[in-house]
């Protein structure tokens, strides 16, 4: 009975990682199918050589997907059938080794690569673990690695028997699959003992193996796995069966059922049918709740001694934070500044814009309740853009749907998304804003905020202007885009200096906070604007926060400030500290639209405590900056005692 018990500790349930290869080929890994230099040593058994950093793969379809390896569909002519769209290339030097092998599998050649690993991988990293991306774990990996030790001395694969008759051949009629040893293997869970197969000659083997099985069959059909197989049935002293349970295989024609009675039986899940989550079985709803329960869990409790082996925290952090005190009424501040966030850069696919010499990436972060504003900053700002989000991990899930389900947003690649995964009670803004900074690829940036839709012709214009203006090695500047609102959610966005212009003599458009905070933005010099045909030099005041363009390597956020207030402020004096010019661009706007308030700008409102709390942060941080630029600091410094009202929105 399936459903009784429950599985085991999650451990490392569910990564859905193909361990290696995915890491170093696919997601800024730098493998070049030759020996490096030795880089590392191999770890002892129940202990991997190192972190685990794999980029998650969303609900079976992997787009990206190496060596997707499974029992093609009902027919002969259904394993080319996928839901998975156009393979990118392979790294150019991983390429040659395998592409001259006709393959059905849907998988492409990516689904090829295993067999390159020994080769690929440094000389030094022993042995690996071999993951597709369409498992479930439902165990502690490192109970996997632990299998090594069973390993004879000759014996260098790990494998799960194949769990249907594919290689049986009865399948259909004319059904000619690859040579295997009974059953054969399934090549989805692999402990491959890397330098045991370079010392028995692994690439001479395989390819040996493959031209001659070539020479009478049209391709493979499983890709790698077939290549596997062949070798495995002409040197079966190479191969150590593991249990079913590390590989049950959740194909159109599996025989997993026989391997398992309960749910605490289950070690790995492969959802090996081109169908994925959609595949016909008997238990398949259990399989589907475990994974997509996994979908909400909260990753940061997989952080916490989970494994065998946990990550360490940054130098001084444990003191730092064992020093903090509970009782302090700033507590919370200071935990969130000291919080290690995990963070997934280029959560969905991404081109990288071309290179240009005056390109501009527009660079904000948002959380779950500012999604709506995507498509239309999409269809405002035609350029590259860097988007840090602060998200739970059943948020990314959602993420990614809303995505997936927009042609808006699903067409544009030059858009990078990184997700910095929610941990504590404040909204960590500034680091944030540095993630997406320094994500950005061009040699300027936007510094926006995601409630911001820019002017349909601003990216052209800043582009334009930079060139213009000689930006750069000549001269250090910040060109600021003046900033305005409306406090209606429906109205016609001004194409022009003019029509903008219009808007706000009729009462359409304000200034932005004029009505709350006029300070903040009152040095751009609004009434100078409506007139100005050229960029004109402002000078840095109290509280000013305008909204800049800027060179890729400026100043970064500073990472104190959290939740509401000053986080602006604060890079902007640091800006002016740094001597950039501040220039005002004539024709340049952008229009906050209205939205609730968040929960930060309401605690800053209502909370006497937070406010002091705030004033305790900018206390430090003219320290810091009395530090770095000595007497010029004190400048800034009535600037820092002024009280910030708690109507400020």
């Amino acid at each position: 009975m399936l459903p009784r018990g429950r599985p085991r500790a999650l451990g490392a349930a569910a990564l859905l990682l193909l361990l290696l290869l995915l890491g170093f080929l696919l997601f800024g890994g730098d493998l070049g199918c030759e020996r490096r230099e030795p880089g590392g040593r191999a770890g002892a058994p129940g202990c991997f050589p190192g972190p685990l950093m794999p980029r998650v793969p969303p609900d079976g379809r992997l787009r990206r997907a190496a060596a997707l390896d499974g029992d093609p569909g009902a027919g002969p002519g259904d394993h080319n059938r996928s839901d998975c769209g156009p393979q990118p290339p392979p790294p150019p030097k991983c390429e040659p080794q395998v592409s001259w092998i006709p393959n059905k599998h849907y998988s492409g050649l990516y689904g090829l690569m295993k067999l390159v690993l020994p080769s690929a991988l440094p000389a030094e990293l022993a042995r690996v673990i071999v993951l597709d991306t369409d498992v479930t774990f439902a165990s502690d990996i490192s109970e996997l690695w632990a299998l090594f030790a069973h390993f004879s001395d000759t014996q260098a694969i790990g494998l799960v028997e194949n769990q249907s008759d594919w290689y049986l051949g009865n399948l259909w009629k004319n059904h000619r699959p690859w040579p295997a040893l009974g059953r054969g293997f399934n090549t989805g869970v692999i402990l491959l003992r890397l330098d045991r197969l370079r010392q028995a000659g692994w690439e001479q083997m395989w390819r040996l193996t493959a031209r001659r099985e070539l020479l009478s069959l049209p391709a493979t059909s499983l890709a790698d796995q077939d290549i596997f197989n062949a070798v495995i049935k002409e040197h079966p002293g190479l191969v150590q069966r593991l249990p079913c349970v590390w590989n049950v295989q959740l194909s159109d024609h599996t025989l997993a059922e026989r391997c398992y009675s309960e749910a605490s039986d289950l070690k790995v899940i492969h959802w090996n049918s081109p169908k994925k989550l959609r595949v016909k079985n008997k238990h398949v709803e259990f399989f589907r709740n475990f994974y997509l329960t996994f979908l909400e869990y909260d990753g940061n409790l997989l952080r916490r001694e989970l494994f065998v082996c946990p990550s360490q925290p940054p130098p001084g952090a444990e003191q730092a934070l064992a020093q903090l005190d509970e009782e302090d009424p700033c507590f919370e501040f200071r935990q969130q500044q000291l919080t290690v966030h995990r963070v997934h850069v280029t959560f969905l696919p991404h081109e990288p814009p071309p290179p240009r010499p005056h390109d501009v990436t527009l660079v904000a972060q948002l959380s779950m309740d500012r999604l709506q504003m995507l498509e239309a900053l999409c269809r405002h700002w035609p350029g590259p853009m860097s988007l840090a989000l602060y998200l739970t991990d059943a948020e990314a899930q959602q993420f990614l749907h809303f995505v997936e389900a927009s042609p808006v947003l699903a067409a544009r690649q030059d858009v990078a998304y990184h997700v910095v995964y929610r941990e504590g009670p404040l909204y960590p803004v500034n680091q944030l804003r540095n993630v997406a900074l320094a994500q950005a690829l061009t040699p300027y940036v936007f510094l926006s905020d995601i409630d911001f839709l820019p002017a349909y012709s601003l990216y052209d214009y800043l582009r334009a202007s930079i060139e213009q203006l000689g930006l750069g090695s000549r001269r250090k500047a910040a060109l600021v885009v003046p900033a305005f609102e409306t406090l209606r959610y429906r109205f016609s966005f001004p194409h022009s200096k003019v029509e903008l212009l219009a808007l706000l003599d009729a009462g359409t458009l304000y200034t932005f906070r004029y009505h709350e905070w006029p300070r903040g933005h009152a040095p751009t010099d609004y009434a100078r604007w409506r007139e100005a045909q050229a960029p004109y030099r402002v000078q840095w005041a109290a509280n000013y926060e305008p909204y800049v363009v800027v060179p890729r390597d400026c100043p970064r956020y500073d990472p104190r400030f959290v939740g509401f207030g000053w986080n602006k402020v604060a890079h902007i004096v640091e800006l002016d500290a740094q001597e950039y010019e501040l220039l005002v661009l004539p024709e340049a706007f952008t229009i906050h639209l209205p939205h609730a308030p968040s929960l930060d700008i309401s605690r800053f409102r209502s909370s006497p405590t937070y406010r002091d709390c705030l004033q305790a942060l900018k206390d430090e941080f003219h320290q810091d900056l009395s530090r770095h630029h000595g007497a010029a600091a004190l400048k800034y410094l009535p600037a820092l005692q002024q009280p910030q009202s708690p109507a400020r929105g």
